[in-house]
């Protein structure tokens, strides 16, 4: 088939006005100026009008489980008040109101303009069945904890390596995720180190979240460390560094590694991310829900880490007025570009496209439109008298007009 619209935005390439993208199958055969195309006459050519087409957004770090949450929890005084209070609400669910909430937030997702999702997966038992109710482009990394649970490191990683062996899916693929420093043993990491590197597989955690969590591994101290040894975690991990120097000397840091949140850096840290190319999530409305310090985005950026956006739950969420929130990647590129002034909105972008991509190893596969890639894209309506089109995009606030993922209408246009 043959998409026309009055703008293209490839995100990997300069915009085109009065574009055509042309799709066989799964993928992308062409991406032109209408004028240059020449068809053979048997393609469909859909003239999507007065439009923006641009590759479908990738949401590098979120929590479906949690979608029903979504206003429930008020920002805490601390990070430790957090984990106590969705610890106490998470045992009132049942596996049915793990699924409803999982497939309400496919669906967020969906309509916002997401066709890839790395969503960290707490309730394994939920797969595969969830992934057939709905068209996204799924990564599912099995969240590892076990220090509650006083389970061996050797234990919980087999558990998690037959859940993935068991799963196969021609478009979604299920990985892991030792939860955070805090919550796993160092040998859980070294050992999930080593599985990713041998089975060539992605591995997602969550590093230096909260300024209790830092100094827990910078300091020996603070309330997590207390709460946590109270609670006979062995803390002997702790005085050596900060959570991500941490992860380095368990070899879990790497090209294939999406670390969420880094909120807190040490001297040096960025540096090690960087040498280690280690892909790096930020979720911006998380971040002002727990109200942490300034995101050092340009440091991040300087030392050459690869910088994705990612939703996070709405668990993290914050309610405006009697709205409750909903997951949508726009609304974070929105809250980014409101913080981060220096920021372009091509730069923004990029981080909700092709640096996602980058980071799930799919470069040049999704989150951008060119030769080769997957028909992964979105339609957005066009700018009234806007001259900067990745501006007008980023203002982009509701549904988007249409979408599609591997070549096929999940939200078909309105012609």
């Amino acid at each position: 088939m043959i998409l026309r619209a009055s703008f293209i935005f490839p995100v990997s390439a300069p915009p085109i006005e009065d574009g055509a993208v042309l799709i066989e199958g799964n993928k992308i055969r062409a991406v032109t100026p209408w004028k240059n195309l020449r068809p053979s006459g048997s393609e469909k050519i859909t003239d999507l009008g007065n439009a923006i087409l641009l590759p479908g957004l990738v949401n590098a770090h979120c929590h479906l489980d949690y979608t029903d949450m979504a206003g429930e929890l008020p920002p805490p005084r601390t990070f430790t008040d957090w984990i106590a209070a969705i610890t106490a609400y998470k045992a009132g669910w049942s596996y049915s109101d793990y699924a409803r909430s999982w497939l309400r937030g496919a669906h967020q997702l969906l309509k916002t303009g997401t066709t890839t999702v790395a969503d960290i997966e707490a309730m394994p038992d939920l797969l595969p069945e969830v992934w057939d109710a709905t068209p996204l482009r799924i990564f599912s990394f099995l969240e590892m904890t076990g220090i509650k649970s006083r389970r061996p490191p050797g234990e919980v990683l087999r558990e998690a390596v037959q859940k993935i062996d068991s799963l196969r899916h021609p478009r979604h693929r299920a990985m892991l995720s030792p939860h955070a420093p805090y919550s796993t043993r160092a040998e859980l990491l070294r050992l999930t180190a080593e599985t990713a590197r041998r089975r060539n597989w992605r591995v997602s955690t969550h590093i230096a979240e909260s300024e209790q969590e830092f100094d827990m591994f910078q300091n020996a101290g603070g309330a997590m460390h207390n709460w946590l040894k109270r609670n006979e975690r062995d803390n002997s991990d702790c005085g050596l560094g900060s959570p991500v120097a941490h992860f380095a000397r368990c070899q879990l840091l790497g090209e294939n590694v999406l670390a969420a949140h880094v909120n807190y850096l040490a001297r040096g840290d960025a540096t090690l991310l960087a040498r280690s190319r280690t892909h790096v999530v930020h979720c911006p409305r998380s971040h002002d829900y727990f109200k942490h310090t300034k995101f050092e985005c340009e440091r991040l950026a300087n030392a050459g880490v690869n910088l994705c956006l990612g939703t996070d739950s709405l668990a993290t969420t914050r309610k405006l007025g009697k709205q409750k929130p909903e997951l949508d990647m726009f609304a974070e590129m929105r809250l980014f570009a409101d913080r981060e002034k220096s920021a372009a909105p091509e730069q923004i972008l990029r981080m909700a496209t092709v640096n996602g991509a980058r980071a799930l190893g799919l470069a040049g596969k999704i989150g951008e439109l060119s030769r080769s890639s997957f028909a992964d894209l979105i339609v957005l309506p066009a700018p009234g008298k806007s001259k900067d089109l990745a501006a007008a995009i980023l203002a982009h606030a509701g549904n988007v007009s249409a979408s599609m993922i591997d070549g096929r209408w999940a939200i078909p246009p309105r012609l």
